[in-house]
């Protein structure tokens, strides 16, 4: 499986409300999570600046790519717009991170 990492940025004041919503996240969104191949997602959050940091295993023949012309992600995205550093599409701002060191 894959792993990919990157980091999101919150807005101040708002870490609670981005809590609350992931944990009422729309089963559509997570069956479209599901169904692009992402098989183990977890968003961390350093309190201290607002970073999110996202770690997803993927499966080798993931279709993650056409996640951003998913009506439900576009929704989700719009829905989560008010609380993250986003793009002119409400995607959020992620930067990627590269891999330094692995231990199984």
């Amino acid at each position: 499986m894959e792993e990919i990492a990157f980091t999101m940025k919150l807005k101040p004041g708002v870490a609670a409300e981005y809590q609350r919503r992931h944990d009422a996240i729309w089963p559509e969104l997570t069956a479209a999570l599901k169904e692009a191949g992402i098989r183990d997602y977890s968003i961390y959050l350093d309190h201290a600046t607002g970073t999110l940091f996202a770690v997803q295993k993927r499966l080798p023949n993931h279709t993650t790519e056409a996640l951003p012309g998913l009506p439900v992600m576009q929704r989700w995205w719009a829905y989560m717009a008010d609380l993250m550093e986003t793009n002119p599409d409400n995607s959020p701002v992620a930067v990627s991170l590269t891999r330094v060191f692995h231990q199984d």
